[in-house]
């Protein structure tokens, strides 16, 4: 129990940092994740993290926040998911929450200098991911050709199913075209067998019975919209806006220029984007609205997520024992890399670099996490200070 209660601590107080420094949104957080706990700390290898962040690319929901659940149920069990998903999202909840409460006197944040000093930071975290993950998972012609097309297809079509498609196909191809890997240990993604199928069938109910619990009261109506939205989007992040817009600011819950302003806000803070929900329950006309809008809204967009890796983790790790999932495993670790690249591209890069100083503040801030091994934070200081003194 004491080594228990000592990983579970580790677990909430790394992530608890990582929450307050790790801006950018859910494709830089994949790279703060992999320099923290493949390299510094060395909970899991390269390859064990790119299978668990093609998991989670797989299952719809905020991929970067699902990959944190994982990699806490990793070190310290359920309890260690919990701890990892309240040390990482509480602090962008709470500014979110605070910001919808003083919602007119702060201005929008999301235009002020310093963010954007934040994107360019975030363009450097995730060049330095790319480029690492890049050399581990793609050393040979054929996975690097399936990142090239993986990060083209994805350019080229950007609709909502598109990542889903691309990464269904590289593990096709990869089972029928590469060579599995060597067995490794499997993930260490323990949870009960019959905890797992729970957690599967109440995902399942509960989408399919909210919604006839929303017309009971406006309580009932915000959790089957969160909830809804949480469980239906695939790939997190930005585009879980128009899933939120349609369900909040279409019904009049949310005026549209507080959905903007607070949109514009989650930009400017750490953290997963889907903080963004708890600013909506805070800002709602109608109670529940304030802290307990805040803590119904994202708990219900988030419980999703909780029931897909509880029930989806340890199958995962079972089902990689077989060659020809390792096999499909190489095919979507390429690909994997690919998406990265082509996020790094947009909306990381084309929202960050404007001019010419913006390329070469982020050529010199990865040149420092590449060459100098500076830790990320630092990175964010230089970008902000970077951006201040620029000329526009």
């Amino acid at each position: 129990m004491p080594s228990n209660r000592s990983n579970l601590l580790e677990v909430f107080l790394v992530f608890l940092r990582l929450g307050l420094t790790s801006f950018g949104g859910p494709v830089a957080h994949l790279g703060y994740f992999r320099r923290e706990f493949v390299e510094r700390r060395r909970w899991l290898d390269e390859h064990a993290y790119a299978s668990i962040v093609a998991l989670c690319q797989f299952l719809p929901g905020p991929a970067s926040s699902q990959v944190g659940m994982a990699l806490g149920l990793m070190r310290a069990g359920v309890a260690g998911a919990i701890a990892a998903f309240i040390g990482f999202t509480a602090p962008s909840a709470i500014l979110m929450t605070g910001f919808a409460l003083a919602l007119g006197r702060l201005g929008d944040v999301g235009q002020a200098p310093w963010v954007h000093g934040l994107k360019l930071a975030a363009v450097a975290v995730v060049a330095q991911a790319v480029w690492a993950m890049a050399r581990s998972l793609t050393p040979d012609l054929p996975r690097a050709a399936f990142a090239v097309m993986a990060g083209a297809a994805v350019l080229l079509l950007p609709y909502a199913g598109t990542q889903l498609t691309i990464i269904a196909l590289a593990a096709l191809a990869g089972a029928v075209l590469l060579k599995p890997a060597a067995a490794g240990p499997p993930l260490a993604l323990h949870v009960p067998p019959a905890f797992a199928w729970t957690a599967l069938a109440l995902f399942f109910v509960l989408l399919f019975v909210l919604p006839f619990a929303a017309p009971l009261g406006h309580g009932w109506g915000v959790t089957d919209a969160f909830y809804r939205t949480g469980a239906l989007v695939f790939g997190g992040g930005h585009v879980v806006l128009p899933l939120l817009q349609k369900a909040v600011a279409d019904p009049g819950w949310v005026d549209r220029s507080q959905f903007l302003a607070g949109y514009g806000a989650a930009q400017a803070v750490p953290g997963p984007l889907f903080s963004f929900a708890a600013f909506l329950g805070a800002a709602m006309k109608t109670p529940p609205n304030g802290i307990a809008g805040a803590a119904l809204a994202l708990g219900a967009i988030y419980l999703p997520s909780f029931l897909l890796i509880f029930g989806a983790a340890p199958l995962w790790s079972a089902v990689q024992r077989h060659p020809k999932v390792r096999a499909a495993a190489a095919g979507t670790n390429a690909a994997v890399v690919g998406l990265l690249a082509a996020a790094l591209y947009t909306p990381v890069g084309t929202a960050a670099i404007l001019d010419a100083d913006d390329a070469l503040i982020v050529l010199v801030l990865t040149i420092l996490l590449l060459w100098r091994a500076m830790p990320p934070w630092t990175i964010v200081v230089l970008g902000v200070a970077f951006s201040l003194v620029a000329p526009r």
